[in-house]
């Protein structure tokens, strides 16, 4: 019986620092990835501070040009080609900064994306573990709950619309929301509730699938 015990606690304990070396894993990517965007905003500030700086000492240069242009008039001749040429100079630095800001936005996107991501899997797993789970569903056209409010939701005890997304906006669930087709519909709650809702949305059968996967 003792080492029964014993066996037990050492597994416990093993789990424990298992679960423990993992989440101290995952608080370290998050810290390193947000580090990351932090640095890339900087280096886009810079890139914008560069533009600006860039934009603004042709401006002064331009000026000088033609005021030197009505002070001398013997060098008026000249002056348009100067000019020209500052133009197009200050036009392709430009447009390599605006191109190098065009990455670091990609790349803080992508950074973004990989947060949301983390995020949404570990509120997936959180929601798992308690028979919960998240549905994204399509409203289609002549299913029961186009032309309805969100308050002819029928009722359940824990699942509810987390948010609707209408083309490009991201809507708020109220109670006078109308729903049209297209919508797509975020739902949060038991996965058991979230699978009785699936045909209000769809006009289809409830799937058997795992509710915490996407449609």
């Amino acid at each position: 019986m003792t080492f029964e015990l014993l066996g037990r606690v050492h597994k416990e304990l093993s789990i424990t620092g298992h679960a423990f070396y993992e989440t101290i894993l995952s608080i370290s990517e998050l810290v390193n990835r947000k580090v990351q965007i932090i640095r890339l905003h900087w280096q886009a500030s810079t890139l914008l501070q560069h533009i600006d700086d860039v934009t603004a000492k042709v401006g002064q240069q331009i000026a000088a040009q033609v005021s030197d242009r009505l002070l001398y008039q013997s060098h008026s001749d000249s002056v348009g080609g100067v000019i020209d040429q500052m133009l197009a100079d200050a036009i392709s630095r430009v447009q390599e900064l605006k191109q190098s800001l065009v990455g670091v936005d990609a790349q803080i996107r992508e950074l973004k994306i990989e947060t949301v991501h983390q995020d949404l899997l570990s509120l997936q797993r959180d929601l798992a573990l308690r028979s919960g789970g998240i549905e994204r569903l399509a409203v289609v056209r002549g299913a029961a709950a186009v032309g309805q409010p969100l308050s002819a939701l029928p009722p359940y005890s824990s699942a509810y619309v987390a948010t609707i997304v209408r083309g490009p906006v991201l809507l708020a669930p109220t109670d006078d929301f109308l729903f049209r087709p297209g919508d797509i519909v975020v739902l949060i709650g038991s996965q058991t509730e979230l699978k009785q809702l699936v045909p209000w949305f769809t006009g289809q059968c409830p799937r058997t699938t795992s509710l915490t996967k996407s449609r």
